[in-house]
């Protein structure tokens, strides 16, 4: 992708502002599966990575370590400032991906010590080298010596008529005084340069000789230094290739995280491409305008006739297309809605301009034939063309373009068009595979809406546009009374046509804000349903704990007082029961004619509903008028089924067990076999029983664990000894 479809679509200075904050200048492309770039951005973005430090682009420093050629301690530093970056981002916590690839990067030893030799400015730290730390500190008392002596200088009472100040200054690198003319007199110095108040920069004899001696200590410490950078080249085209590797990685990890930063500054959102045919901008924003009125268009079809008004947007409305595709195929993330879909494209053509060219004797329809002669050659493409007839009689065009439309539309290319002119749309709305847009005009303030109406043509408004800018009206008339009425009418009748389809439109945006808000409400009983649930929940935990309470009184009486304070303790515990509040709830429901429904105590079915009343047939024969909120749904039939009458046989064996045996039964009727045997046993004040269930497939043994590992009386529960069933059956205990 070269930067002319950038500065077509008017997303070059967009595409410039992510490129700036990239560490490293390089191409808004990245190579390789989009797919994992989509998937490695979204962990990224997960993180708080901070950005790294600018780095030079490095390929003329590979070139020469490959050479074994000495890069220089600066250009070292670089590939440096690259190793501690990601050495920075192996300490996250990372998944997936992210973590694989980060994992990947495994640093050699070697240049980690080369790393430990530098400070965070790129010099050389102290004690790396014993010949180097000499230097240095030569050349920093040299400097200190210069200074002083200079300073000494100035303060000399022979020499104080002709200083401009008393400061120090640095001229070509160089220490000096400012001084006026006829300094010769009393010292004797170089002069270095003049002022723009001509006065003269000097250093004095005397410094000279310091000055020399500092620039052979400065060549003696850079011959050092050489010397040092050229070992570590050489340590570095050992490890060439990871080099080169890490180099690439870094270039991958700027261009996700720079486009993360990017997303967050700007609240923008990703759209990965996709092979779909329901194209869609949702809420889309072109960068290049300030206030843009947000585009929402549906893209499900080959072809794309964009009608309509003069300087209404229809060609930023084509760019606008265009632009989210590009920026899609390249991951930079813009303004949109999250639902906005756009498709995967092998090629993107852009033909805006006015192909004349007057030095190859080209003209305006000349040119747009030779673009569709290329165009005509391409597949899986998304083409945009703008002002398609110009340049020859518009019924002829639009014949022509008709059918090369039609041509690029069979070979899976999609087209989007903008047009003055309605025959072509009248054509092209034939084709199965075309999409009609109109930009809309408001008459009453006689201006462009700069938004769009799908599957209507619009209407030029040239006549309309021309007073808009101030052609006198009596010429305006005159030009209406030359297109003639019948022109004129079919004007009227898209004009009618997009009212029609503006006003449906409205009606459906109000439909579905009615939809929306039933949802909401829908969503809200739901959530007070959930509510009332864990209330129940919570009453019914209270009721088992109230049971567990009652039973175990009940076992310790069994054991230790009479049948008669048995009884009465019985019906204390009845009486405390029916003590307990449980809350009721009515679910929120609409009640329509034919449901059963529930008024207090009675039961009925709805039988006739008027306004805010129903009338109910009562179980009982009786009808009755009732308001619809006092009603509840009744889940109960009007014929109740006759519940199954669970028995247990209790006896006392030889063996000194209650027993209860399961064999045969379902898991529901076990289950409620099993809850009546227990219940039966505290009351008798029996602490050990024993449950038959039998071995077979093992689904009802399992029933009976997981029933009594809940049961809150079983204090424990074991396989029985094989003289009593083995396996096939369980030692219960209180």
């Amino acid at each position: 992708m070269t930067n002319n479809i950038f500065d077509k679509l008017d997303i070059a200075e967009y595409i410039g502002q992510l490129r700036s904050i990239f560490a490293r200048q390089k191409p808004i492309d990245m190579h390789g599966d989009i797919y994992t770039h989509y998937r490695l951005i979204k962990l990224i973005s997960s993180h708080e990575f901070n950005s790294p430090k600018p780095v030079a682009n490095l390929d003329d420093s590979i070139a020469r370590l490959k050479k074994k050629a000495n890069i220089g301690l600066e250009n070292i530093y670089e590939f440096i400032k690259i190793i501690r970056y990601f050495e920075y981002l192996q300490k996250f916590e990372t998944k997936e991906e992210l973590k694989v690839w980060l994992e990947r990067i495994v640093i050699p030893a070697q240049l980690l010590d080369i790393c430990d030799m530098f400070d965070n400015r790129g010099e050389l730290l102290p004690n790396i080298d014993d010949q180097l730390d000499t230097a240095n500190h030569r050349i920093k008392s040299l400097k200190n010596q210069q200074k002083d002596m200079l300073y000494r200088i100035a303060s000399q009472k022979s020499l104080s008529p002709y200083m401009v100040d008393r400061s120090l200054h640095l001229v070509h690198g160089l220490q000096c005084l400012m001084v006026r003319g006829g300094f010769g007199k009393v010292i004797s110095a170089r002069v270095i340069d003049r002022s723009s108040g001509g006065f003269f920069y000097i250093l004095p004899k005397a410094v000279q000789t310091l000055k020399t001696q500092l620039d052979d200590t400065i060549d003696t410490r850079n011959q050092i230094i050489y010397k040092i950078s050229q070992d570590i080249s050489l340590q570095c085209f050992m490890y060439l290739k990871f080099l080169i590797y890490i180099n690439k990685q870094f270039d991958m990890f700027d261009h996700y995280l720079s486009r993360v930063h990017f997303a967050k500054a700007d609240d923008t959102v990703f759209v990965l491409p996709q092979k779909s045919a329901a194209e869609k901008l949702v809420n889309f924003k072109h960068p290049a305008l300030s206030d843009p009125t947000p585009i929402d268009i549906n893209l499900d079809k080959n072809i794309i006739i964009v009608t309509g008004v003069n300087a209404g947007g229809k060609t930023m409305l084509l760019k606008s297309i265009l632009s989210a595709v590009v920026l899609s195929k390249h991951l930079v993330p813009y303004s949109c809605h999250s639902s906005t879909v756009v498709g995967t494209y092998r090629q993107i053509q852009a033909v805006l301009d006015d192909p004349q060219d007057v030095k190859n004797d080209i003209s305006t329809f000349a040119g747009r034939m030779l673009h569709f002669s290329k165009l005509l050659k391409l597949q899986n493409s998304l083409i945009g063309v703008d002002e398609i007839e110009l340049g020859t009689d518009s019924d002829e065009a639009s014949a022509l373009f008709k059918v090369l439309l039609d041509k690029l539309s069979d070979t899976n290319n999609k087209i989007v068009v903008t047009t003055h002119h309605k025959r072509l749309a009248q054509l092209m709305a034939k084709n199965p595979q075309t999409k009609l847009i109109a930009a809309l005009y408001d008459e009453k303030n006689r201006r462009p809406t700069y938004s769009f109406l799908e599957d209507s043509i619009g209407r030029s408004y040239a006549f309309e546009t021309a007073l808009r800018y101030h052609i006198p009206q009596h010429l305006v008339d005159s030009a209406v009374k030359i297109y003639g009425d019948d022109k004129q009418n079919l004007n009227e009748l898209i004009t009618k046509s997009e009212n029609l389809q503006i006003e449906k439109k409205q009606k459906i945006d109000q439909l579905q804000q009615q939809i929306d808000r039933h949802k909401s409400l829908n969503q809200n009983i739901i959530t007070k349903n959930e509510l009332m649930d864990m209330e129940l929940k919570a009453q019914k935990q209270k009721l088992n704990k109230e049971y567990a309470d009652i039973i175990e009184r009940l076992r310790v009486l069994s054991r230790q007082t009479p049948q008669a304070q048995i009884h009465q303790a019985i019906n204390e515990a009845n009486k405390r029961h029916k003590e307990i509040n449980t809350k009721k709830f009515a679910t929120p429901a609409r009640i329509t004619i034919g449901d059963r429904v529930k008024y207090n105590n009675t039961k009925g079915k709805v039988i006739s509903i008027k306004g805010d009343k129903a009338r109910v047939l009562c179980d009982s024969g009786i009808n009755m008028t009732v308001d619809i909120g006092k009603l509840a749904i009744s889940r109960v039939p009007h014929i109740k089924p006759k519940k199954p009458h669970i028995t247990v046989s209790v006896q006392k064996p030889s063996t000194g067990y209650m027993k209860l045996d399961l064999h045969g039964q379902r898991a529901e009727e076990a289950v409620a076999n099993m809850d009546k045997f227990i219940s039966d046993s505290l009351l008798n004040g029996f602490e050990t029983v024993i449950i038959y269930h039998g071995i077979g497939e093992g689904k009802l043994s399992k029933v009976v664990k997981e029933f009594l590992k809940e049961h809150t009386k079983v204090a424990n529960f074991y396989d029985a000894p094989p003289k009593l069933g083995g396996y096939g059956a369980k030692i219960v205990e209180f």
